[in-house]
């Protein structure tokens, strides 16, 4: 089913070549451990298996990773009240709606297609927003469902997530085995680990440049759908600006999920990170929403539509 939100040309687009240049990553990836391991069926089992656990499974180990649960009308009827809205305006299936109970303020949709999806928001979100602000980030974590990239991300991800695992394997059994192995194993292990190593590098940037676009997008798609961009600016402003504040050290764990954040888990001196990081600038994303505005005339209807 087509929901209203605004179709994204652009964002199909990345996202098919996205999906085409990583498969063809995932298949030389496998091709080359067939090649150095010699054993195709142990190597095709269990890169087949933990495609489809990322794939099927992807939703529940967002919440638990990050503390959430699911939550009903009863709990929270103000969310589920907005989400009902949002959803009724776009034309889409309402997602499962769950809460995290932390402080950093946040969101993030997770799942595989339209009618098994996951939106999350946490304590400190639902704290700090006004129910304009909060309308719009949902419409923005909702537009990730319909625009279906939630899902690319997850399956895309799993690549680098597999060639991180297999690198990080690698290296702690020849740390552990040293002067056990003989010269071709140590070999192997040596192909095996430099393989993996670009395969995650590669896979990185291109993860990298699809999320950045499609969060333009959902921003964009998001404004139009509800028609205040300047709600959505305010609530990116107020996050961005918190998170910043939040210890990095209370971050860490959050950051691992970064690519589904409504705003990145990044500290208040981020560095070098912003240069690698899932999302654009809080300028940038502005700035998008600034023009938008002027577009819909915001200024001269202040309570949108």
């Amino acid at each position: 089913m087509q929901s209203r939100f605004r179709s994204d040309r652009r964002l199909t687009t990345r996202m098919g070549v996205t999906l085409f240049l990583l498969g063809l990553l995932y298949v030389g990836f496998v091709a080359a451990l067939i090649v150095v391991l010699k054993s195709w069926v142990l190597v095709v089992v269990v890169a087949a298996g933990l495609l489809g656990a990322q794939y099927w499974f992807s939703d529940r180990v967002a919440l638990f990773a990050m503390r959430g649960r699911v939550v009903e009308r009863d709990e929270y009827p103000e969310l589920h009240s907005v989400i009902d809205r949002l959803c009724a305006m776009a034309d889409m299936p309402k997602p499962v709606v769950a809460v995290s109970a932390m402080d950093m303020p946040n969101a993030f949709a997770t799942g595989r297609n339209p009618d098994h999806a996951v939106v999350c928001v946490t304590t400190g979100l639902l704290r700090r927003l006004d129910p304009a602000e909060l309308e719009g980030v949902l419409a923005h974590e909702l537009s990730h469902v319909a625009h279906k990239d939630v899902a690319v991300i997850t399956v895309a991800s799993f690549l680098g997530v597999i060639a991180g695992l297999i690198v990080r394997f690698a290296f702690y059994s020849q740390l552990f085995s040293e002067g056990r192995r003989d010269q071709n194993t140590a070999a192997i292990f040596a192909v095996v680990m430099g393989v993996s190593a670009a395969v995650y590098a590669i896979s990185f940037l291109l993860i990298r440049a699809l999320s950045r676009y499609r969060e333009l997008a959902a921003d964009r798609a998001a404004a139009l759908l509800t028609g205040r961009p300047s709600a959505l600016a305010s609530a990116l402003t107020k996050v961005s600006g918190d998170i910043a504040r939040i210890p990095t050290k209370d971050l860490r764990t959050a950051q691992a999920f970064n690519a589904f954040y409504f705003t990145p888990a990044l500290g208040s001196e981020p560095g070098v990170a912003r240069l690698f990081s899932t999302h654009p600038s809080l300028e940038q994303r502005l700035d998008q929403l600034g023009r938008i505005s002027a577009e819909l005339g915001e200024a001269a209807a202040p309570g949108g539509v």
